[in-house]
């Protein structure tokens, strides 16, 4: 047979027959290229494939029956987001192969035309189809009388067979058999047999109404379409289906508290649903409805544990220091046990990667005796995320917290929000906008989920919400959490966490015992230091279980027993070491100050350095910095020129003079207010030749006035000076109140200088004081100089006249 490639348009249960005129909806986009194929390309003609699945979206050739039909396309009227457009089918058509066209998809098929069988049979077989029509009663005749007329008048038996199957009530999976059977007696002979099945059932039903009506009274008549179809099953013994999930769904409301409102809206769906034919579409959306309704925790109730010293034990147990974030928690949790109310604002744990804020909630919810959930919204755009999607749309589900609080199964869960400061927004919404009702004590208890449609209460959840990095966290949405701040880990807080928790973690999962691998603490300290660069202890944990996987394979391959691990060890095993801290100066130089950052991996330090040479004035910034350090160099440079006598420095100088300032690392981007005074210190160590201290580093942010501002992450910066040596710290006197933050083993160590003027800090900073200039003794010499200047140009003159 020949074959022909024509645009394919796939249909969920809908089949047109040869001969035939149908109306449909297109609004799939590869079936509105196909028509606009059709149409410009291909003479109206497109072959029509119904799918085998229906709920597949973009189907294949294994998605689609084998036979289908070309049919014609006759009238197109198009709306906003579909076409409806009517078809005639011409022909049986057998799939052969499906390839991509340049504007749709393309199906090459063959011709199956209808094959005329026995001519005695054939007229038997209307005269038999004829009878049966006339002997059905008039409320249950599904073919017209235009069509009988046709039998009647000898009309073709191939239409007259592929016309009334158009139009008989029939499943999509029958009717395509009668589409796959190209014998005309074959398919006369099964339009027969599924008329007096038909007349059959028509039967059973009047017996099944006649029945229904003995059972029922008055006040049930609410209930006959119910009844009825529970009968109909029990006469054609089918027990279950739809009927017996209504009844079960009916029972489970009767017998559990569900909210009087929860119960109306199942009984209202519930009714459509058993109206519906099982074939219909809707069918499988209602149910799924139910089923959200039926299974989402409305009553259940975990008891808290009311022990709060337990409380505390299981924390101390989890987690090793943190003791202001533990403190604030238990206060929390406090208060919530006297008032018997969770209407505080919602905590939010703040602070770098790795340094225990989602395993910290996990430990509240075991202490509490609460079931926990999580929901990370990382990335989340779409609104709907949130709040769920319209039951309108296809694939409609809840939002993420309705699905949360399904997963816990309670309605007091501890409900971990990760990542709050990473959401974006774009033409979907605004997923911030959407979490200030979750997140506000005040109107959480009537939550709307758009699938959902009904109230929902969150009041008695327990929202933990953790970020990185507060800035990206927007303003109405700060407003309602109340921020407990996880700083770095010192070293020796990394020390005792590896030691009490993250070897012992990594022995049990690799099956080692603790006298197979030994790792004291100047090793842990080793590895912390010199493999590591963070906050917390990811890095330092997935450390660990390196060592740990390579102590297994050496203890299998090579029959050791025991293994200490030492620096040796460590640099076969992981390679040299793979970070390299701010080292300080060595020795007092000109010129060079060390700074302190506050970075994602906790604290640093950093070299300023400043030079000079013959120039106009000119200052020169090197280092990738950002805006504000370059606004600080500036004010930096101005103040010290500013007050040039007050510290010794002729004016003159910087006008014959080019700066250049640099701060190393420059592919590190580098920003932020903490630079000034060391900036101010560089150039006024510069002007003046004075060494800077080479034990002593400083931050703090300067005006053009000459005062220090305080700065962000004192903490940080200082385990980053104690770690490199530093032994005294210049810091603003407004951040003295942040020195009860710095652990005990620091402060005992290092000298912290609390300064207000840049006076304060060239008096600390610089080996030397420096010498001022006398205002009237400079007039006076730079007066005397341009005097002398003055009598050497006009000798030249006269000599020049002469």
């Amino acid at each position: 047979m020949n074959t022909n490639s024509y645009p394919l348009i796939c249909t969920r249960g809908v089949i047109c027959f040869p001969g035939q005129e149908i109306v449909i909806d297109v609004g799939r986009e590869s079936s509105l290229r196909a028509i606009e194929n059709a149409q410009d390309n291909f003479n109206d003609k497109i072959v029509m494939f119904s799918q085998i699945h229906l709920d597949v979206e973009n189907p294949g050739m294994k998605d689609l029956h084998s036979m289908g039909t070309l049919c014609e396309i006759r009238h197109v009227r198009r709306f906003d987001k579909f076409l409806r457009v009517k078809f005639r089918g011409i022909e049986r058509v057998r799939m052969k192969d499906i390839t991509e066209g340049d504007l749709s998809q393309l199906a090459s098929v063959e011709m199956v035309p209808s094959v005329k069988q026995d001519e005695t049979e054939e007229a038997v077989l209307l005269r038999m189809l004829s009878n049966a029509f006339e002997n059905m009663n008039p409320g249950e005749k599904f073919m017209s009388k235009d069509l009988m007329i046709e039998i009647s008048r000898g009309a073709g038996a191939d239409y007259l067979s592929d016309k009334a199957v158009q139009t008989f009530p029939l499943t999509p999976e029958r009717k395509q058999e009668y589409l796959n059977t190209p014998g005309i007696n074959d398919r006369l002979t099964m339009l027969v047999s599924d008329m007096e099945k038909e007349k059959r059932m028509n039967e059973v039903e009047k017996k099944i109404n006649e029945a229904v009506r003995e059972r029922i009274d008055q006040s049930q008549k609410d209930y006959y379409l119910r009844e009825k179809i529970t009968a109909l099953q029990e006469q054609l013994g089918e027990g279950g289906g739809v009927g017996k999930e209504a009844e079960d769904i009916r029972k489970k409301l009767e017998a559990n508290p569900y909210p009087e409102n929860i119960k109306a809206k199942v009984l209202e769906e519930l009714s459509r649903y058993e109206m519906l034919p099982m074939a219909s579409g809707e069918v499988g959306t209602i149910k799924t409805y139910i089923d959200w309704l039926m299974d989402l925790p409305w009553w259940q109730e975990t008891e808290d544990n009311e022990d709060l010293n337990a409380v505390h034990d299981v924390l101390d147990a989890d987690h090793y220091g943190l003791e202001k974030v533990k403190e604030r928690i238990m206060e929390y949790l406090a208060v919530k046990q006297n008032t018997n109310s969770l209407k505080a604002p919602i905590i939010c744990l703040a602070g770098p990667p790795g340094v225990g804020k989602t395993s910290l909630a996990k430990s509240i919810a075991r202490a509490l005796n609460r079931h926990f959930v999580k929901m990370s919204l990382g990335g989340v755009r779409d609104e709907a995320e949130i709040r769920g999607h319209r039951r309108t749309y296809l694939g409609a589900l809840p939002g993420r917290l309705i699905q949360g609080m399904k997963k816990a199964q309670v309605i007091n869960p501890v409900f971990l929000i990760d990542e709050i400061d990473k959401m974006a927004s774009d033409y979907k919404g605004d997923p911030s906008s959407a979490m200030l009702e979750v997140l506000d004590p005040e109107q959480n208890s009537f939550f709307s989920d758009h699938y959902i449609e009904e109230p929902y209460d969150l009041s008695k959840v327990l929202f933990i919400a953790t970020a990185n990095y507060l800035e990206n966290v927007p303003p109405a949405l700060r407003d309602r959490l109340e921020i407990i701040e996880l700083s770095s880990y010192t070293d020796v807080e990394k020390t005792n966490i590896a030691r009490m928790h993250l070897i012992p973690k990594q022995l049990k999962e690799n099956g080692l015992t603790e006298d197979q691998l030994i790792i004291d603490d100047d090793m842990i300290l080793y590895l912390i230091r010199y493999y590591t660069r963070e906050a917390g202890v990811r890095q330092l944990e997935r450390t660990i279980a390196s060592i740990a996987r390579k102590t297994v394979l050496a203890i299998l391959k090579d029959h050791e027993t025991s293994i200490k691990l030492d620096k040796d060890l460590v640099k076969k095993w992981l390679g040299n070491e793979k970070v390299d801290y701010g080292k300080k100066e060595t020795e007092d130089q000109v010129g060079t100050v060390t700074g302190l950052a506050y970075t994602s991996f906790g604290g640093d330090i950093l070299q300023i350095e400043a030079n000079r040479f013959e120039g106009k004035g000119n200052l020169n910034l090197t280092g990738q910095l950002g805006d504000v350090m370059k606004e600080s160099a500036s004010i930096a440079l101005d103040f010290i020129h500013a007050n040039a006598l007050k510290y010794g420095i002729e004016p003159e100088e910087f006008d014959k003079t080019t700066i250049h300032l640099h701060v190393p690392e420059g592919a590190v981007p580098k920003d932020g207010p903490s630079a000034g005074i060391t900036m101010t210190t560089a150039l006024a160590s510069l002007m003046t030749g004075i060494p800077v201290k080479s034990n002593l580093a400083m931050t703090g942010e300067v005006t053009l006035r000459g005062n220090v501002l305080p700065i962000g992450g004192l903490k940080e910066k200082s385990l980053a000076a104690y770690r490199s040596g530093i032994t005294t710290i210049l810091i603003p006197k407004g951040n003295v109140k942040d020195l009860d933050d710095i652990p005990e083993e620091v402060k005992e160590s290092v000298k912290f200088i609390p300064v207000s003027v840049v006076d304060e800090v060239l008096e600390n900073a610089l080996v030397r004081p420096v010498t001022p200039i006398d205002p009237e003794e400079y007039k006076k010499k730079k007066a005397e100089a341009q005097k002398k200047k003055k009598e050497e140009v006009d000798h030249s003159l006269t000599g020049q006249n002469k």
